[in-house]
C-alpha cells in the first residue's frame, strides 16, 4: 500500500518555512499505519531539513551560518564563481544545497510521524527571491 502527493511551499525569500502540518495531514489521510515517509525537492537551490521547531532563534541562527560560510557572489571571497546567470545569490544557494538534504525519510508509526517532541520538517530556501517550491510525498506501508 502506498501513497502520494506534491505540497507546494510559496517562499518570500531566503530562510527556513516549517511545513510539518502540511505533512502530518497527509499521512493522516493516507491512513497508512506503519510505513516510510519520504519527501523529495524538485529543485537544484533550496533544500530539505529536520531542526528544532521550538524556537524562531535556531532557524534564524541556522539561516545566518549558512550566509556567513557561503556569501552571494559579489563578495569579494566568492569572485572564483562563474555561474552568475540569475544573479549573487545564483550559485552560492546551488552550494548551500548541495550541502544540505533535498530529500529526507521519515517513519510513519501508529499512523503517524515519528518525528521527536521539538522537530519539524523545512524548506530551507537559499535564493533572496519568491519562489514557488515543491516537494514530493510518498508513504510506503
Amino acid at each position: 500500500m502506498s501513497s502520494q502527493s506534491v505540497v507546494t511551499i510559496e517562499t518570500h525569500g531566503a530562510g527556513l518555512y516549517e511545513f510539518t502540518d502540511r505533512v502530518m495531514v497527509f499521512v493522516r489521510s493516507a491512513r497508512i499505519e506503519s510505513g516510510l515517509l519520504t519527501l523529495f525537492l524538485r529543485h537544484t537551490s533550496c533544500s530539505l531539513l529536520i531542526q528544532e521547531n521550538a524556537d524562531p532563534d535556531v532557524r534564524r541562527d541556522l539561516d545566518a551560518f549558512f550566509r556567513r560560510l557561503v556569501p552571494q557572489a559579489d563578495d569579494p571571497a566568492m569572485a572564483y564563481l562563474t555561474h552568475r546567470a540569475e544573479g549573487p545569490d545564483d550559485m552560492p544557494a546551488h552550494i548551500k544545497a548541495a550541502l544540505t538534504p533535498v530529500s529526507l525519510s521519515i517513519p510513519v508509526m501508529d499512523g503517524r510521524l515519528a518525528l521527536g517532541t521539538w522537530q519539524g520538517i523545512y524548506l530551507f530556501e537559499h535564493r533572496q527571491r519568491p519562489h514557488r517550491r515543491e516537494v514530493v510525498l510518498h508513504l510506503g506501508g
